[in-house]
């Protein structure tokens, strides 16, 4: 049933040599690992805007352009510096391959633990995002947000694990119908703005005074606010490093095609940005608890036309993709640091479809965890957000400026001066973040990312010193024969125990012994009759538990066994039934995997299963096994 469902909803399974099939164009590339960055645009002015309008009112908006500038400056300075990254890491990890081969292993782990948190913040955000476009449009839904962003963290999981290539097809449309209706609203609405067709919009003084803290206007915006306002901003500058993580995605020359996917990637988010900032400015739209920024400008540029639906509709889709962005580039950096034997193993293996899967569902749980945890609020998750995104700019191009003095390649002078501004605005950036919004949140992933760090030195240790105790030293010798007793589970007496009984004799154990469990005592004879008609003289051993807890049965069985010192080790054989169909399974007991699963881990215990299938037809009644 499972292999069924699975197929359905994920596809057939790929071989290893489609691998490089799956890599991709730049074109599909570009809405894959963009799509984060350019989301932004549909919430990052707005969040500036959350922070200066309570303090200063609609005068906040004289503000907005200079802080915008600021932004799109530092966008340009670290979009250089991680073009250089990619053509010197050209196998992907960005900021943590960096750091591991510039700085060492704790600024790795460090830059490694906060884009892993990152990633996580990305879906969160982007998902919460999502639903706040569609609750603006159709408002009854604002009570489910929680429930709807569940639901879109789901579709976006199951569109990652068919594979990155398909999962880009199934992406890129939207992505780009956002760009370019997106792009048709700046260009018309400016038009509109500068010819005098569209004036600014009246103010809901409701909903401004619900906004604006008593005796605020009176002070005015002081530097921290515009601190405040400038590093919620900056959340437009998240989902930059994907691209430079996920190199080897690309098709050959990889580098060469990631480094100009960034350029475009830089150019889209930097002219939208703006744009909607100096929309807004021009229009001066109304904070709303209800509605977004961008749908205020939709309904004052397009009205509440089709345009405006299509604008609504494929920003709720974008946002929402945009956790794809994450989707990519977390199990790829899982991974890499997997490989380093940081993360559990499991994370460095590709599933059916050729994609990193558990990466891919460890990312959709605890994104999950965090969209429950903060009620689905967008503005309640941004504090959280850009910690871990400047903690691992800040140490990636400070990698890159010690990379430099250490190659000396041509042009290096150059490259560490523009990497050494970019590690020092975006450590500033840093420091503004982490001072600014600590009280608000951003406390939690300045805790999160340390006890992170130290999690993955844990898990490193526990590899070492598995790897230790298993490495074959000189001189080692294995270990002498040791006494066997192999150990039977039987049920009732049928052609598959018997199988099992000749596999247990060719084993040529030292002892070999039957056990079964019964609750009622008139089962008692009937069964010894049958094993001494088909046993062969081999012993059968009873255990009686009157509560039918058979596989607590045989494990005490078994611990009396190895505790009587008479042997080595203990091998117990199961009897397995193998059906015909999936939809048999329901018809019959899981005591084979019940007792299997709990004589797994116990040490100095051999579980083998034994399947048998019955002989007849299905249909007929010789062939129904009653379990």
């Amino acid at each position: 049933m499972y292999a069924v469902l699975k197929r359905l909803l994920l596809g057939r399974p790929l071989r290893s040599a489609d691998q490089e099939h799956q890599r991709l164009i730049k074109v599909i590339a570009l809405a894959i690992f963009s799509s984060d960055a350019i989301s932004s645009t549909a919430y990052a002015t707005e969040e500036i805007l959350h922070v200066l309008v309570p303090l200063a009112g609609l005068a906040a908006l004289d503000d907005l352009i200079p802080i915008s500038m600021v932004v799109v400056t530092l966008l340009a300075i670290v979009v250089f510096s991680y073009r250089q990254t990619i053509f010197a890491y050209p196998n992907g990890g960005g900021s943590y391959i960096v750091s591991r081969e510039n700085l060492g292993e704790t600024p790795a782990l460090v830059a490694g633990a906060s884009l892993l948190v990152d990633y996580t913040l990305t879906v969160a955000v982007s998902v919460s995002a999502g639903v706040a476009a569609i609750t603006s449009a159709v408002k009854p839904l604002a009570e489910h947000r929680v429930e709807l962003g569940l639901v879109l963290v789901v579709l976006v999981t199951l569109g990652n694990l068919r594979g990155i290539k398909e999962a880009g097809q199934i992406f890129a449309v939207p992505t780009y119908i956002y760009m370019g209706i997106l792009g048709l609203l700046i260009v018309w609405g400016l038009w509109q703005s500068f010819t005098g067709g569209l004036h600014r919009l009246p103010v809901d003084q409701a909903q401004l005074d619900h906004f604006t803290k008593a005796g605020a206007l009176m002070t005015g915006v002081t530097l921290f606010a515009l601190m405040r306002a400038f590093s919620s901003g900056a959340v437009a500058l998240t989902g930059i490093e994907a691209i430079s993580n996920a190199v080897p995605a690309f098709k050959r020359p990889e580098a060469k095609n990631a480094a100009n996917t960034l350029a475009w990637m830089a150019v889209i988010l930097g002219v939208f940005f703006f744009g909607i900032s100096l929309l807004a400015h021009r229009l001066g739209p109304t904070l709303s608890e209800h509605e977004t920024v961008l749908s205020i400008l939709g309904t004052a540029v397009f009205g509440r036309g089709v345009l405006y639906i299509i604008l609504q509709a494929s920003t709720a889709a974008i946002l929402t993709l945009a956790a794809n962005t994450a989707f990519s580039g977390f199990p790829l950096l899982a991974s890499i640091i997997a490989q380093d034997g940081y993360l559990p193993r499991q994370l460095a293996t590709r599933g059916d479809r050729l994609a990193f899967s558990n990466g891919i569902v460890g990312l959709a749980a605890a994104a999950a965890i965090l969209l429950v945890a903060f009620g689905g609020e967008t503005t309640a998750l941004i504090p959280l957000y850009a910690v871990g995104v400047f903690t691992s700019f800040t140490l990636s191009q400070w990698g890159m400026v010690q990379r430099h003095r250490r190659i000396r390649e041509s042009g290096w002078l150059f490259g560490a001066v523009i990497n050494g501004i970019g590690a020092v605005a975006t450590g500033l950036v840093l420091v503004v973040v982490l001072v600014s919004k600590f009280t608000i949140g951003a406390w939690i992933p300045a805790v999160v990312i340390p006890l992170m760090v130290l999690l993955l030195r844990g898990i490193k240790r526990h590899y070492r010193f598995v790897g230790e105790g298993l490495r074959v030293t000189p001189g080692w010798r294995p270990p002498r024969h040791r006494r066997q007793t192999v150990v039977l589970f039987v049920e009732e007496v049928n052609q598959g125990v018997l199988h099992a009984l000749a596999y247990g004799r060719s084993l040529n154990p030292d002892r070999l012994v039957a056990v079964a469990v019964i609750s009622e005592l008139n089962e008692l004879s009937a069964l010894e009759a049958d094993w001494a008609r088909h046993s062969d003289g081999v012993p059968l051993e009873i255990v009686y538990s009157p509560a039918g807890e058979i596989s607590r049965a045989v494990i005490g069985y078994v611990d009396q066994v190895t505790d009587s010192g008479a042997i080595g080790g203990v091998t117990v054989l199961i009897p397995e039934l193998a059906i015909h169909h999936w939809w048999e399974e329901l018809l019959h007991n899981q005591i084979a995997l019940s007792l299997k699963g709990r004589l797994l881990f116990r040490p100095g215990t051999v579980v083998t299963s034994v399947p048998y299938r019955p002989q007849a037809e299905p249909h007929s009644p010789a062939g129904l096994a009653d379990r």
